[in-house]
């Protein structure tokens, strides 16, 4: 199921320009309703479950409700954030609870630069052995 806002916990994140989990969400789901200040999922069924926006917010105020085949009858998922790390606790069905802690990053949001250290593009390499394109018969299996 996709990710849900609980209205009564969220709070725009202050009334910032961009929420947390929009920041977060892969898809560039979640938007801000500055009338109301409160996040919320605008397409749904779009959503991919993974919870990234669910971890982020500093409020607790957004989940993803499961699916009645994984967590039927009462069982939850739920991920508490802190400081330093995601406390998962996990409601199984029959009423166990188990719960997992787990690092989150040390970096802030942002700051982490895929490309350092890399080379730079020059275009004049493109047809050259290792880029990626490929002149010529592509190579079979069998020679």
């Amino acid at each position: 199921m996709p990710s849900c806002v609980i209205n009564e916990k969220c709070d725009g994140c202050k009334g910032q320009d961009k929420t947390a989990c929009m920041y977060i969400c892969p898809n560039n789901l979640m938007k801000l309703d500055k009338e109301r200040s409160r996040a919320y999922n605008q397409e749904p069924e779009q959503c991919w479950e993974c919870y990234s926006c669910v971890k982020i917010c500093p409020q607790q105020a957004i989940e993803v409700r499961a699916y009645a085949d994984i967590v039927p009858m009462g069982g939850a998922v739920v991920p508490l954030r802190g400081s330093d790390s995601i406390m998962w606790t996990i409601k199984f069905r029959n009423g166990n609870v188990k719960r997992f802690k787990f690092p989150i990053r040390t970096t802030a949001e942002g700051s982490v630069d895929p490309y350092a250290g890399k080379p730079t593009t020059d275009i004049a390499n493109i047809g050259k052995p290792g880029f990626y394109t490929h002149t010529g018969p592509l190579p079979t299996i069998n020679g």
